[in-house]
């Protein structure tokens, strides 16, 4: 399961609603959080698309006791939950339909500490692997690497749409297994 190094982001913070992944070319997503005029938490992530050049990928509005609220994804606005609905069948384990409109899963690796993405055909196509803190001057702490299996299934996991999905959903899985939602 090794990847290429831009295939590899290194994941800042304990705090996923505020935390950058980047590689050795630089920051390649950003969660921001902030609190707007109603008091509510909204975490923006942005994606890199050139240097001093962001789009924003998803608009994540928390409910007001810190719990899922909604998420704008592009055009689209659903419950944050539909992103990181319990499987039943595994343990731990959370489903959402990426932007192809088939079903994905995040899912502890039965034979390691990775958070695994599974396709619709069982294949993983991304993970999450938590590394001891290290600290990198100007960007931070990181405690985590996102993995993205560039070759596996269809091959598609690093096309933006699926790729920024999987982005938003690995931060809402490591977010809701944290606090138990």
């Amino acid at each position: 399961m090794s990847a290429a190094p831009p295939d590899v982001l290194s994941w800042t913070s304990q705090d996923p609603r505020q935390s950058q992944l980047f590689n050795p070319w630089g920051v390649v997503y950003r969660f921001q959080t902030e609190t707007n005029a109603q008091g509510q938490s909204v975490t923006t992530v942005w994606r890199t698309i050139r240097t001093n050049k962001e789009d924003r990928v998803a608009k994540l509005e928390w409910a007001p006791n810190g719990g899922l609220g909604r998420a704008v994804i592009g055009k689209n606005t659903l419950p944050m939950a539909d992103l990181v609905r319990r499987d039943p069948r595994i343990a731990n384990s959370r489903v959402f339909n990426g932007p192809d409109g088939f079903q994905y899963r995040w899912r502890p690796s039965p034979n390691s500490q990775d958070i695994v993405l599974q396709d619709p055909n069982n294949n993983v196509i991304a993970f999450v692997r938590p590394t001891r803190p290290t600290r990198y001057p100007g960007v931070g702490d990181v405690y985590a690497e996102l993995h993205f299996v560039r070759a596996a299934g269809a091959g598609v996991v690093m096309h933006p749409p699926l790729m920024d999905t999987v982005t938003v959903t690995a931060m809402l899985y490591r977010f809701a297994s944290t606090f138990n939602l």
